[in-house]
């Protein structure tokens, strides 16, 4: 190795067991555009990786991994400062060592004139970011040395209508991101885990029969009227028609068209590390509700979180006994095809060919 070049660290295990590893070479959602300032250095946990997310002066997003290859010290709690050809760089608190925006070193002050050293062998891992409908995306790659640019970019949605997003809340579940997956398509926990007024069922549970559909990377049931008894889409008025796509390596949204008017709900699992996932919850309307009701939608969308979140602190005691889980038709399904999707993505990297969406169109059947 020659003389300052310094190894990155290894990407995140690949794993297709349930409950391990993560799916590398993909976007993941990382934080919203309104939460990077020019100038400012954020640090992010994502994949079990410390990560720096920034935005520049001239408004450009970047990710670096946020350790510094000298001294281990968190870049961070650095600064973002100009070179002399006005480069963005950042600054290690520590000894100032300086990385550019796409990793490598541009600085060591403490070298003296007569110490040959070419310092922009020494690197830091770089994760490609782009901006899209007022979101910051994140490329993992499985190669830690990627220096390129995604093959892709990153995920649209059908819905996001302008003037921002209505309304935005997170929580961190203490769980892996397939167990977040598996509970975001679940249909039939809704009468035991939210049991508010305006979704509980008046008459008992009933039978449902939806159809599905493949759609890029998952799946989605396709465009049907609510369910009558869910009493939130009343207050929409009209005849509310709503889709519900699932798409690796954790995006669930919610389309609903009310007339000319529309609802996007987006949610977006980022795993923080292993045994926690980031879960962030993002709604954009135009429908005149939504500015009338704004407190109520906001305490909501937060109640639903915090039942969710019990729910999986409550599951944790049983999982920590690592038991084996029972799958059934057609209530479990949609588990099963992302399962499905994980091991196939992997497998697609792994083997260098195009991914083959295993779902299969289907009308699925359960009570609730």
């Amino acid at each position: 190795m020659p003389d300052g070049e310094i190894k990155t660290a290894k990407a995140p295990a690949s794993d297709a067991r349930f409950g391990r590893g993560f799916l590398l070479d993909i976007w993941y959602f990382a934080a919203l555009s309104s939460d990077l300032k020019p100038g400012k250095l954020q640090r992010y946990e994502i994949l079990g990786e410390p990560v720096l997310l920034g935005r520049d002066r001239q408004g450009r997003t970047y990710g670096l991994r946020d350790i510094c290859p000298h001294r281990a010290a968190p870049l961070s709690a650095g600064k973002l400062v100009a070179e002399t050809d006005g480069t963005p760089s950042v600054e290690c608190p520590y000894h100032g060592w300086r990385f550019r925006t796409d990793g490598a070193c541009s600085a060591v002050p403490s070298l003296v004139a007569d110490q040959a050293m070419d310092v922009s062998k020494i690197r830091v891992r770089r994760y490609p970011t782009a901006e899209s409908q007022g979101m910051v995306w994140i490329w993992v790659s499985s190669d830690p040395r990627f220096s390129g640019e995604p093959p892709e970019p990153p995920p649209v949605f059908e819905g996001v209508v302008g003037g921002g997003p209505k309304f935005v809340d997170h929580m961190d579940f203490e769980a892996h991101v397939d167990h977040a997956a598996v509970g975001l398509m679940d249909p039939t926990h809704a009468p035991y885990v939210h049991g508010q007024w305006w979704s509980r069922k008046a008459k008992g549970q009933h039978d449902k029969a939806k159809a599905f559909e493949p759609a890029e990377r998952g799946f989605v049931m396709t465009r049907h009227p609510p369910s009558k008894s869910n009493r939130l889409y009343r207050l929409l008025g009209g005849d509310p028609l709503t889709e519900i796509t699932f798409r690796i390596p954790g995006l669930r949204w919610e389309h609903v068209l009310v007339g000319r008017r529309q609802v996007l709900a987006l949610t977006c699992l980022t795993p923080v590390t292993e045994t926690r996932t980031r879960i962030t919850q993002i709604v954009w309307t135009d429908h005149w509700v939504a500015n009338l009701l704004r407190p109520w939608f906001k305490r909501m969308i937060r109640v639903f979180l915090h039942q969710d979140g019990d729910m999986v602190n409550l599951q944790n005691e049983g999982l920590k006994y690592d038991p084996s889980l029972l799958w059934i038709d057609d209530a479990d399904r949609q588990a099963k095809w992302y399962q499905q999707l994980k091991r196939e993505w992997m497998a697609s990297r792994r083997e260098g060919r195009d991914f083959v969406n295993p779902v299969e169109a289907a009308t699925l059947r359960w009570r609730s």
